[in-house]
């Protein structure tokens, strides 16, 4: 183990020092055999497989290629009737009028009409198991009162969830050459939806609904194949190809595959599972800190106290490959500090690294309160560090 000390006046002038991880053994142990590459997937224009709990990327192909969504469009449809009903401005059993417009909304559907009763819930089912065309027509303007309404509320969410890649035009993901998003951006969705609204996958995990008499299965072909998967969303058009946005959990972890633009259905599962076995096989989740967890300390010599105890406020977890966990490295920077500052101030960034990469970024916090020190105790200070 490797540490290296700071001094204070080192400390002001770069506010930057590196801390190798405490659980890290100087002792090479025999070497293991390389994590294999991830998947290839020619067949498909991109991917991304993204570790839930962490966010991080495992594996990716083209994951910034902006490409038509067709029906993956409906995560967001979805995600902000879930916001609506989450502020009680909807209801699960609300009765919800059906208009013409989404009655005569073309591609799949559920088979809604005017007139015909249908819930808040009974088009949750419709849009995430049918795909339906016209149960997001009606949820649209059921949040929103009309669906050009509804897609400004689209666009500005996917603007706060950070999804830079993506625009929409349309509540369904009909066609449309304004229409469009990334792989990597409907894995972040994914993540949103699922850790904000997991009720989501009550549906998602279903392989048929039944409403009106109308029986429709799943069109999730990985739900037939792959107990673990259970969910989330597909997609079809001419211009997108066939598209699946899967998630899977195993042994309590939970996976998030998407691919875009498989030439068939049976291509895209593939893919999928390709993915997931990959992530579950050859990767896991590793702790690194509990909340409040001292990560490393601070020497200051004007303020009181002069060594200050820096941690993290939230339990820091990083997705590494499997027998590697020992090489993970981290670098501590630390801001200009200005006295007083209550205990719980963010004062830095920690960055994990491994192979010189960085795999996360976390705020880090001083554990105690910090005070100016006085004339006295700076100058005892100062005589401390010199013996």
């Amino acid at each position: 183990m490797s540490i290296r000390r700071i001094t204070p006046s080192s400390l002001l002038l770069s506010g930057i020092f590196l801390l190798w991880a405490p659980w890290a053994s100087a002792v090479v142990p025999t070497p293991m055999l390389p994590i294999p590459p991830a998947p290839a997937l020619p067949d498909v224009a991109s991917y991304v497989l993204m570790d839930y709990q962490t966010g991080q990327i495992i594996a990716a192909k083209s994951e910034h290629l902006r490409r038509a969504p067709a029906s993956l469009t409906k995560l967001m449809t979805a995600y902000l009737t879930y916001q609506a009903l989450q502020g009680g401005t909807l209801h699960s059993g609300e009765a919800i009028p059906v208009s013409n417009a989404a009655w005569k909304a073309g591609g799949s559907s559920m088979f809604i009409q005017p007139g015909l009763p249908v819930t808040v819930d009974q088009l949750l089912h419709g849009l995430l198991i049918d795909s339906g065309n016209d149960a997001a027509v009606a949820l649209a303007e059921a949040v929103a009162g009309s669906q050009g309404g509804f897609v400004t509320l689209m666009n500005d969410t996917a603007l706060r969830l950070g999804l830079r890649s993506t625009h929409y035009t349309n509540v369904d993901g009909l066609p449309d050459g304004g229409l469009y998003t990334t792989a990597l951006d409907v894995a972040r969705l994914s993540q949103a939806l699922v850790a904000q609204f997991p009720q989501i996958l009550q549906i998602t995990r279903e392989k048929s609904y039944t409403y009106n008499g109308i029986t429709q299965r799943s069109w999730n072909p990985v739900l037939f194949r792959d107990p673990t998967v259970d969910g989330l969303k597909t997609g079809l058009t001419d211009a997108s190809g066939h598209c699946i946005d899967a998630t899977a959990l195993r042994s309590g972890r939970r996976l998030i595959a998407v691919e875009m633009g498989a030439p068939s259905w049976s291509a895209g599962t593939s893919a999928i599972e390709d993915m997931l076995n990959y992530g579950y096989r050859f990767f896991h989740d590793r702790t690194l800190y509990a909340a409040g967890q001292k990560v490393g300390t601070i020497h200051h010599a004007s303020l009181s106290p002069m060594n200050i105890p820096v941690g993290v406020e939230a339990p820091v977890t990083v997705t590494v490959p499997r027998g590697r966990s020992g090489e993970i490295q981290t670098h501590l920077e630390i801001a200009d500090l200005r006295a007083p500052m209550a205990k719980g101030t963010v004062i830095g960034q920690m960055s994990i690294l491994l192979d010189g990469r960085v795999q996360e970024t976390v705020p880090v916090v001083n554990l105690v309160p910090v005070h100016p020190a006085g004339f006295l105790t700076r100058l005892w200070h100062r005589i401390s560090a010199t013996i």
